[in-house]
């Protein structure tokens, strides 16, 4: 009708989602996006220039190559971005002493925070886990928690990946 307005459709259509969409997206959107599941920037890169990917697992096997060749620097870099790992809803503080105690530790022993992945563990069992980690790794050299580490953080991005595809339909995650 004369003199209203109409929105003209968009040109690109609908945008993609899921692993059409992170195919698709301009190359630092999707290191950007990959930054969220690991914090090196060389894992990012490499991740996101092996795209397109035909399905998740070729995702993750990407993503798991890029993190065996993270280097001394790399992994500084990507462990810089994690956080200690949170005590599940209604620990007591008596809890919260000793993590805090172990992490700091760890952290005075090897100079970064310590990471583990807890993906297969049970909420109530997470708080042993994470303490008995920490104690057994304390006794490592450095060059065997480094590898160690190493592992962790590849598992930490691989479940991040892959519970960002199932509960989002996206690796985007912001």
């Amino acid at each position: 009708m004369p003199g209203q307005t109409r929105s003209a459709p968009d040109p690109t259509g609908p945008r993609p989602t899921g692993l059409d969409g992170f195919n698709g997206m301009p190359a630092d959107e999707a290191e950007h996006a990959l930054l969220a599941c690991c914090g090196s920037h060389h894992w990012a890169r490499r991740v996101a220039a092996h795209r397109p990917y035909p399905d998740l697992e070729s995702l993750l096997a990407a993503a798991d190559e890029a993190a065996y060749d993270l280097t001394p620097g790399d992994l500084a870099e990507a462990l810089a971005c994690e956080s200690l790992t949170l005590l599940p809803d209604g620990a007591y503080s008596a809890a919260h002493t000793a993590l805090s105690a172990a992490h700091a530790a760890y952290e005075s022993r090897f100079g970064h925070v310590f990471v583990i992945c807890l993906d297969d563990t049970a909420p109530e069992e997470s708080l042993d886990q994470v303490l008995a980690g920490i104690r057994s790794r304390l006794t490592n050299d450095p060059d065997e928690e480094r590898i160690l580490t190493a592992e962790e953080l590849r598992r930490l991005a691989r479940g991040r990946l892959t519970r960002s595809f199932r509960a989002a339909g996206n690796c985007a995650v912001s």
